[in-house]
């Protein structure tokens, strides 16, 4: 594969048709609006999708997307440890509508839009934060070492560049993909 290891949106665009485009968030974040062609395998499951996907990558290039970057670099990584290679999307899908490309979204018929992971981490972390001030100034002030473990998880978030909150909440029902959708989107891996 001649791609390089990131690719601009502008390069990604142009080579759309001779790649497959993997999002690697979670099926809500998907739904709320992808890259078109692309094909949502959360990043959980990149190892479940391995075969197929280096079959993929054997018919030609792959580019894994998230929302901003991050967990499309991890599983560019993952697959690389595994002999499998791919580019990354710079800026992931907020750097394509940025630049003025269209995002995909399911037909209207019922589905709701899913929140983004950087949404769902921020509003979880914001209320726990919020009870337990609360509950620090009602109840008994130990709980405001609640808040104090939520800041300390937040920086430590950010000097890693992980999210244990992030994995957690994407383990959540709506964040998991049906087992029929996998097994689609991992067919359609197959078949190119």
């Amino acid at each position: 594969m001649t791609t390089p290891l990131t690719l601009d949106t502008d390069q990604a665009r142009a080579r759309l048709h001779d790649l497959t485009v993997i999002d690697v968030r979670t099926p809500g974040e998907y739904a709320s609006g992808h890259v078109p062609g692309a094909l949502n395998v959360p990043l959980d499951q990149i190892r479940r999708a391995l075969p197929d996907i280096r079959q993929a990558a054997q018919r030609g290039g792959v580019v894994l997307v998230c929302a901003s970057g991050a967990r499309s670099e991890n599983a560019c990584a993952l697959l690389a440890e595994h002999g499998v290679e791919s580019a990354t999307l710079v800026g992931g899908t907020r750097a394509w509508a940025d630049a003025g490309h269209g995002l995909r979204r399911p037909d209207a018929g019922g589905t709701r839009a899913g929140w983004s992971m950087e949404r769902q981490v921020r509003l979880t972390a914001g209320a726990v934060v919020l009870l337990g001030l609360l509950l620090g100034l009602l109840v008994h002030p130990a709980f405001q070492f609640l808040s104090a473990g939520i800041a300390g998880g937040l920086v430590f978030s950010a000097l890693t560049d992980t999210c244990g909150m992030a994995a957690m909440l994407g383990r959540l029902p709506y964040n998991r993909p049906r087992p029929a959708d996998l097994a689609s989107t991992l067919a359609a891996l197959r078949h190119g």
